[in-house]
């Protein structure tokens, strides 16, 4: 199996592309509000130039990162490694988004992030270029060193480091054509449905990778990921719909902006 191989062949693979689309497109939604708002403000030279050299250090992080990963860990110790911390990412978003869909949590507001952006480096300053080149290009790292760890986590224990950083490139290419037509109106993203769908397939790729590593023989392999992606989902959907019928948040504010 080639580690930059970019075609998926397995369900196990299918999953791990969804995953890291997914994850990468909801940081990079929230990461598009930054670079938008640095560019009304600051200049589009100065927004993307920020922008780029984060991606450039974000893409040397992952080869830095995965390559030697794949090359001198076991497969069984790297994969119990991984699959516990993608299960703990997964559970984390999944139990944020369940809340935010339950009206138990606020979502979170895109257009009060790029509100609030615009009104900070609008503020008088010594050099205005600068500081918007700094806050596009911490905004881009931030958001993005989630999804590096999940490229590099899960590409590295699939020994797939080229379909997952494929899967993220995609994501974040289409997350910006979608801001050139959206312009300011990302809050039109689902990006609480990608949070829930993207912590049910971590979950699930976690638990399925962790057992593997632990010695658990899954019955019928692979086949067991998409039962796993199943469960998870519907436990995710029911525990919505409790919330929602609980009235358990009710009408709640916005949430502020902040790195999820």
């Amino acid at each position: 199996m080639s580690l930059f191989s970019a075609v998926p062949t397995t369900s196990s693979e299918v999953v791990l592309v969804l995953a890291v689309f997914g994850a990468t497109a909801v940081e990079m939604v929230e990461a598009l509000t930054i670079v938008v708002a640095v560019g009304a403000t600051s200049g589009w030279r100065t927004a993307l130039g920020g922008a780029a050299g984060a991606l450039v250090l974000l893409g040397a992080l992952v080869v830095v990162g995965g390559v030697p990963l794949v090359r001198w860990v076991p497969l069984s110790d790297l994969r119990m490694a991984v699959g516990s911390v993608l299960l703990l990412l997964g559970l984390q978003w999944l139990v944020k988004a369940v809340l935010r869909g339950a009206g138990v949590l606020a979502r979170h507001d895109e257009d009060l992030a790029y509100t609030e952006t615009v009104r900070a480096l609008s503020a008088p300053s010594g050099n205005a270029r600068a500081e918007g080149l700094a806050v596009a290009f911490k905004g881009v790292l931030l958001e993005g060193v989630e999804v590096v760890v999940i490229v590099v986590g899960a590409g590295a224990a699939q020994h797939r480091l080229g379909p997952a950083a494929g899967a993220a490139g995609a994501a974040a290419l289409l997350v910006a054509g979608a801001g050139i037509v959206l312009a300011r109106r990302l809050s039109r993203i689902p990006e609480n449905t990608l949070k829930l769908a993207v912590g049910v397939m971590l979950s699930s790729f976690g638990l399925f990778w962790a057992g593997e590593g632990a010695g658990v023989d899954w019955p019928g392999s692979e086949a067991t990921l998409p039962v796993l992606v199943g469960v998870f989902g519907a436990l995710a959907a029911l525990l919505v719909l409790w919330g929602r019928r609980a009235g358990a948040g009710g009408s709640s504010p916005t949430e502020r902006a902040a790195p999820t």
